[in-house]
C-alpha cells in the first residue's frame, strides 16, 4: 500500500507560499509551539512580505514585539505577529534580526498600516529606527524624555531613572487633515468629564462637525513589562498581568501563562482549561453589561445605565462565587488553576445565569426599542471596514464592522476547543456606534450558553493543576484569549534566572486606538465622547513605576515594606521611609 502523506504543520502552507514568491529571503524556519511558526526573513525583504501574508493570505497584524537579544545574538530582533484567519490557521511569527552598530530596520507601517504603532513604541523603548515609518512621534516616552535613554534595553546604562523634565510646555505635534476648511481646534482632556482615565483628544471642527481628530496616550504608563523582567520571577508575572486591567485582569492572566506553557510544553489539565474559560465567559458578562450601561449614559438614556448596573451586579455575584473575589481574583497558575468548582457552586451558577439571561433580555429589548437611543447610535462613529482592515482592530469595534475576528473560534484555546465547531463570532454590518452596542448584547446571550454548556455537560473531571514540569531557558511563545474588548495577546521568553527575559503585553484597546481619528471625522461634537464610549477603551491596560527624587538627584529601589508603610502613613514619598 501506497504510504500516506504526513500532515504538514500548522502555517506551513504560508511559509512554502512565501519561499515561492520571494526566493531566497527566508533564512529560518522553526516553531515556537505547535501552531506558532517563527519565520526569520531578510531585513529587506520584511516589509513586502508581511504585506503579502496581510492582504493575500488572510492575515491581521495584532503586534509586533520587539527584543533585545544583544546578550544572546548581538543584535535586535523584532517579531510580527500575524494572525492567519483564512486557511491554514496559525499565529505566525515574521521575525526580522536589527544590527547592534546601526539600530535600523526597514518599517513595516507604510504596506501594513497596522504596525505604526508597534514600530513607533520600539523606536521610544529599545532606540530603534524604522526607516521610512508613517508616523515618527514618540508613543510612549513623554516629549521631554532625554535623547539615549531606551527602558527596554538590557543593557543596564542604557536605561537610568528619568531626570527632570527638561520643558515645561507641552511641545507633542497634534496632526490634521483638514484639507483646507477652516477649522476650530476643541481639546478634550487630558482630564476629561466623560473619563475616568486621561487621554489628550483634539477635534478640529467647522461649526459643530469633527472634520479631523489626534489623540496623545501613555499619561499612565506604569512599566510593567520592565518590572516583570526585572523584579519578579516568572510564575509571579500570571498575578501580576492580572493587574494591567481592572475589567479584563483575567484575560490578560491566562494569556500570559499559555505563553510560557505552550513555550515549555506543559500540559494542563483538562478540567483547569474548562474553568478557565468559564471564568473568562463570566468576566465578558459584566464588562460588556457596565458597556451596555455606559452606552445609555452617553446617549442621556440614564434609566437604561441604571437598569445594566443593576443587573451587573449578579455578573459580579457570580465571580464572587467561583473566585471568592469580585475581581482580581488570583486564579491562574502556570499549569491550570488554583481552585475547583465544587457541585453547589455549580448550582448556583447556573441558577444565577438563568437570572441573569432573564434580565437581559427584556433590557436589551427595552434599549433597541427606544427611539432615542436609536437615533443617537445609528449612523455615528462609522467605522469603514476598509479602514479597519489596514489597522486591524479588535473584538466588538471590528465585528461591529462585518469581520468575524474572534479568538475564541478563529483560534480556540482552553476549553473552547471542545465547543468551537458550535459557535461562531457575532457580527454587525452597520459600522457605527449601534451595531457594536448590538455585538455586545448577542455576545451576553451567547456567554450565558458558553457557561451552560460547559458546566452542565461538558465539565470533565480530574485535577485542576498540573505542577510537574521544568523550565528551560530560552524558549519563548505566545499566548492569547479573547477578552471583552477584543484580543489581547502576550509573548514571553524566559531566561537563566527564572524571570521573563522579554515579556510583552498587548491589550485589546491598543489595538482599537489608532482607528479612532477616522471615526470621529464627520460627526459633531456631541457625539465624540459616545464614539469613545463605544471602543470600550481602557487607557492605562494599554500604558502598561519608578520612584525619583528629583530634587536631590536621588534614586533608590523601593522595598515591599517601603511601599506598604507609604500605604498606611501617606507620606509624600516612599524615598522618606
Amino acid at each position: 500500500m501506497p504510504k500516506s502523506k504526513a500532515k504538514a504543520r500548522p502555517g506551513a502552507t504560508h511559509i512554502e507560499a512565501v519561499k515561492e514568491r520571494f526566493p531566497g529571503a527566508v533564512q529560518d524556519v522553526n516553531w515556537a509551539a505547535e501552531n506558532q511558526p517563527v519565520m526569520t526573513v531578510k531585513a529587506d525583504s520584511a516589509p513586502v512580505i508581511i504585506e503579502y501574508l496581510y492582504y493575500q493570505r488572510g492575515g491581521w497584524l495584532p503586534v509586533m514585539v520587539g527584543n533585545d537579544e544583544r546578550p544572546l545574538i548581538n543584535k535586535f530582533a523584532l517579531y510580527y505577529v500575524l494572525s492567519m484567519e483564512e486557511e491554514d490557521r496559525c499565529m505566525l511569527q515574521v521575525r526580522v534580526e536589527v544590527p547592534a552598530d546601526t539600530c535600523e530596520f526597514y518599517a513595516v507601517s507604510p504596506k501594513v498600516p497596522a504596525a505604526v504603532w508597534s514600530e513607533r513604541e520600539v523606536q521610544d523603548m529599545f532606540g530603534l529606527h524604522a526607516i521610512g515609518i508613517i508616523d515618527n512621534r514618540n508613543l510612549v516616552l513623554p516629549d521631554d524624555w532625554p535623547q539615549g535613554m531606551y527602558p527596554l534595553r538590557k543593557d543596564a546604562m542604557d536605561y537610568r531613572y528619568r531626570p527632570a523634565p527638561t520643558r515645561d510646555i507641552e511641545n507633542y505635534e497634534f496632526l490634521k487633515d483638514t484639507q483646507g476648511r477652516e477649522t476650530t481646534t476643541i481639546p478634550m482632556g487630558p482630564m476629561h468629564i466623560t473619563s475616568d482615565e486621561p487621554g489628550h483628544f483634539r477635534l478640529y471642527v467647522e461649526g459643530e462637525e469633527i472634520v479631523d481628530a489626534d489623540y496623545r496616550m501613555f499619561f499612565i504608563h506604569r512599566g510593567m513589562e520592565k518590572c516583570a523582567e526585572a523584579r519578579l520571577d516568572y510564575d509571579a508575572v500570571s498575578f501580576f498581568a492580572e493587574r494591567i486591567c481592572g475589567i479584563c485582569g483575567y484575560a490578560h492572566s491566562v494569556a500570559y501563562v499559555e505563553t510560557i506553557e505552550r513555550a515549555q510544553g506543559i500540559e494542563v489539565p483538562l478540567r483547569a482549561q474548562y474553568i478557565r474559560a468559564i471564568m473568562l465567559e463570566t468576566e465578558r458578562l459584566h464588562s460588556h453589561l457596565l458597556n451596555l450601561g455606559l452606552v445609555c449614559h452617553y446617549s442621556g438614556f440614564d434609566t437604561g445605565f441604571q437598569h445594566f448596573f443593576r443587573v451587573r451586579e449578579k455578573a459580579m455575584d457570580l465571580a464572587e462565587l467561583l473566585t471568592g473575589a469580585r475581581k482580581t481574583y488570583g486564579y491562574n497558575l502556570i499549569g491550570g488553576v488554583r481552585r475547583d468548582i465544587l457541585a453547589e457552586q455549580k448550582l448556583e451558577t447556573l441558577r444565577l445565569i438563568g437570572e441573569l439571561r432573564d434580565d437581559v433580555s427584556r433590557l436589551v429589548a427595552e434599549l433597541i426599542s427606544t427611539p432615542n437611543f436609536i437615533n443617537r447610535a445609528k449612523g455615528v462613529g462609522v467605522l469603514d471596514p476598509k479602514i479597519a482592515r489596514d489597522y486591524s482592530p479588535v473584538g466588538p469595534l471590528v465585528r461591529g464592522s462585518g469581520f468575524a475576528r474572534d479568538a475564541r473560534w478563529l483560534h480556540p484555546f482552553d476549553g473552547y476547543k471542545a465547543i468551537a465547531d458550535r459557535h461562531k463570532p457575532i457580527t454587525a454590518d452597520t459600522n457605527d456606534v449601534l451595531g457594536r452596542t448590538l455585538v455586545r448584547a448577542g455576545e451576553v446571550n451567547d456567554s450565558f450558553d458558553i457557561i451552560e454548556e460547559l458546566l452542565s455537560a461538558e465539565l470533565p473531571a480530574g485535577p485542576v493543576l498540573n505542577d510537574k514540569f521544568d523550565i528551560v531557558p530560552g524558549k519563548f511563545a505566545l499566548g492569547w484569549t479573547e477578552a471583552p474588548r477584543g484580543e489581547d495577546v502576550h509573548w514571553s521568553m524566559i531566561g537563566n534566572d527564572q524571570k521573563c527575559y522579554r515579556w510583552r503585553a498587548k491589550a485589546s484597546t491598543y489595538s482599537n486606538w489608532p482607528v479612532l481619528r477616522y471615526m470621529f471625522r464627520g460627526n459633531t461634537i456631541s457625539d465624540a465622547a459616545l464614539i469613545v464610549g463605544s471602543l470600550d477603551p481602557c487607557y492605562s491596560c494599554t500604558e502598561r513605576v519608578t520612584i525619583v527624587d528629583v530634587t536631590n538627584d536621588k534614586e533608590q529601589v523601593v522595598t515591599k515594606q517601603q511601599l506598604e508603610n507609604y500605604c498606611r502613613t501617606r507620606r509624600h514619598s516612599p524615598l522618606d521611609m
